[in-house]
């Protein structure tokens, strides 16, 4: 199921319904802050823009499977536990047909882990605890260097996961810093960021987290209309760079990449400049071996040259 979905399905109805929480903050509840029911008017805020901090766990169920019943508690303690590293979003598939089909349910229990917005791993059927566990600790190994929230959940609660060999848990500033990215205060977070570099220019996890959370930022305040206001002035480079961020927030790299690569061979000057810098920062939001930042440096280069 990895990368076959899009979840952009939803993004209509999530778009008509009442503003929530900003990503990365725990919802209301303080009985179970990492447990969330979700509908699909609130898809989008609660599993695929909180899924940029950290993954998220989609429980699909229905009130009349006898294995959900086994295996939902099983999750939700296992949420609970986490701190926040990882976060359980459940999906009634009775009163949320549309989630359903979007993921292709043949049979439920379905549970599916969302991460940067995209599904990554699944499974059907009940598990008995110990083995959903072994799952969900092998999902954060894998993701803990892309999603910044789940070493920011672990640093705050101590146990609930292994740090990855690189991080550094006794810097108070990269703590400050995650910590806020987590709860999805990124104006705090650009500030601890930018407090590191200043002293550490050189300090590349600073400046990627840096680059991370000044795009998460754009994003959460970005124009509906941006894409078709740069097709409509192409010249503009202020559309253009501001189309490439609601592309990329859409999950649609690839025409973001496009789109600054043919505003840097169609402008010049300072326009230009900005254009290639952006489209190098927005390279820096994915790994350097993923196939589309490869193509797009590519055509970057035969741009310039």
């Amino acid at each position: 199921m990895s990368g076959a979905v899009d979840l952009s399905a939803l993004k209509a109805r999530a778009d008509s319904a009442p503003r929530r929480d900003a990503p990365g903050t725990p919802p209301a509840s303080g009985e179970r802050p990492w447990v969330l029911d979700v509908t699909e008017h609130s898809f989008q805020a609660d599993v695929v823009d909180r899924s940029m901090q950290v993954p998220v766990v989609v429980d699909l169920w229905a009130s009349w499977c006898g294995p959900c019943k086994q295996l939902s508690p099983v999750l939700e303690r296992l949420a609970a536990a986490s701190g926040g590293a990882w976060v359980l979003a459940k999906v009634d598939v009775d009163a949320n047909p549309q989630i359903a089909q979007l993921f292709g349910v043949q049979s439920i229990p379905t549970v599916v882990a969302i991460a940067g917005g995209q599904p990554v791993e699944a499974f059907a059927g009940a598990r008995p605890e110990p083995q959903v566990k072994q799952w969900i600790t092998a999902l954060l190994d894998v993701l803990r260097d892309r999603l910044p929230g789940i070493r920011a959940a672990e640093r705050a609660a101590p146990g609930t996961g292994a740090p990855a060999p690189d991080a550094e848990p006794g810097d108070p500033r990269f703590t400050a810093a995650e910590a806020a990215l987590a709860a999805g205060d990124y104006a705090a977070a650009e500030a601890a960021y930018q407090q590191i570099l200043a002293i550490e220019p050189a300090n590349e996890q600073a400046r990627a987290a840096l680059i991370q959370v000044r795009f998460l930022a754009r994003a959460q305040s970005a124009d509906p209309s941006a894409v078709a206001r740069a097709d409509a002035a192409p010249d503009d480079i202020d559309a253009q760079i501001a189309a490439a961020d609601a592309e990329v927030a859409a999950k649609a790299p690839e025409r973001a990449f496009e789109r600054l690569v043919s505003a840097v061979r169609r402008l010049t000057g300072d326009d230009c400049d900005r254009a290639r810098a952006h489209l190098v920062e927005l390279f820096a939001l994915f790994p350097p071996d993923d196939p589309r930042v490869i193509s797009a440096r590519r055509a970057l280069a035969r741009a310039l040259f």
